[in-house]
């Protein structure tokens, strides 16, 4: 069972009590790796007695994780993470009941989800540092500014933050990518995601067509919205059930003003044009595709 199923599952059976400690720790995880019990009290607002309680339910649901030494402390897991989350996004009215799964990955999973209204959206929980700490500060070079909050989270928190400002930007210039609608803390809330990755087909119907929308779809994101993604591949390029496109997964994007905006530029065109030439045998040369993309 994933965090997030956990949180789901007891989100629903959780006290206002609950969710104070649970936001008593969380803020004092800015200052402790474990936060100490006798902290807790005073930032939650509740006596000693009632959060021992408290804390011995939250323990036992897999919210929390506790630590005796020197002294007993406790920090929140990562379905504890989530549910505070989730409260948070269905306090103000964005979510009202959660779904199946669309995907689970290494450094994210995807539910679809219900708004009060009846909408269905896809909500994302960044996973980052998830397989590997060190792999993702490499990658990222993401820098955290907490004394102990643990780093993963820190880092899906600015993942988060960044993918949701790409879609702002991109989806009012039309590019295929979902509409953005909340971000809080390492979930992102966005229109459904409906289809499949383009890995998943080792054919395509109509492969110019798919391959000629995905060039537009770049070049529209490079010369209007001033964007690159930055990590774009077959893994991240959905083929719907309209057979048109949808590029996911920006929270790596670059503005064309960044040092190496050419270089990553031509990395993802290259990824697109690999898969193309690989499996759909549709060749196009990368100075061609370039040279599009930029307008030369």
């Amino acid at each position: 069972m994933s965090a997030a199923d956990i949180a789901v599952g007891v989100y629903r059976k959780l006290e206002p009590e609950d969710l104070r400690v649970l936001q008593a720790i969380e803020v004092q995880m800015k200052r402790y790796e474990y936060v100490p019990e006798d902290v807790i009290p005073k930032f939650a607002n509740l006596p000693p007695q009632e959060v021992a309680y408290r804390l011995q339910g939250l323990h036992k649901k897999r919210l929390i994780t506790g630590r005796r030494g020197a002294y007993t402390g406790f920090n929140l897991t990562t379905a504890g993470y989530d549910t505070l989350t989730i409260n948070a996004l269905v306090k103000a009215n964005i979510l009202e009941a959660f779904g199946k799964p669309l995907g689970v990955g290494k450094e994210a999973d995807v539910y679809d989800a219900l708004t009060p209204a009846g909408q269905r959206v896809a909500v994302k929980f960044h996973r980052l540092g998830r397989t590997s700490f060190k792999q993702t500060k490499r990658k990222r070079g993401y820098v955290t500014k907490y004394t102990y909050s643990p780093d993963w989270h820190h880092q899906s928190q600015i993942a988060a933050k960044k993918e949701y400002k790409a879609l702002k930007i991109l989806h009012p210039k039309v590019v295929a990518v979902p509409e953005p609608i909340k971000q809080n803390r390492h979930v992102l809330v966005m229109s459904m995601i409906e289809g499949a990755e383009l890995f998943h087909y080792p054919e395509l119907p109509k492969p110019q067509a798919v391959l000629k929308e995905i060039l537009v779809n770049i070049r529209k994101a490079y010369q209007e919205a001033g964007i690159i993604h930055a990590d774009l591949s077959p893994y991240n390029i959905i083929l719907q059930p309209n057979q048109h496109i949808l590029i996911i997964d920006w929270s790596q994007y670059v503005t064309t003003k960044h040092p190496n905006a050419q270089e990553l530029l031509k990395r993802d065109v290259r990824n697109v044009l690999t898969y193309f030439k690989r499996k759909q045998k549709l060749k196009i040369r990368l100075k061609e595709a370039l040279a599009y993309i930029r307008g030369d």
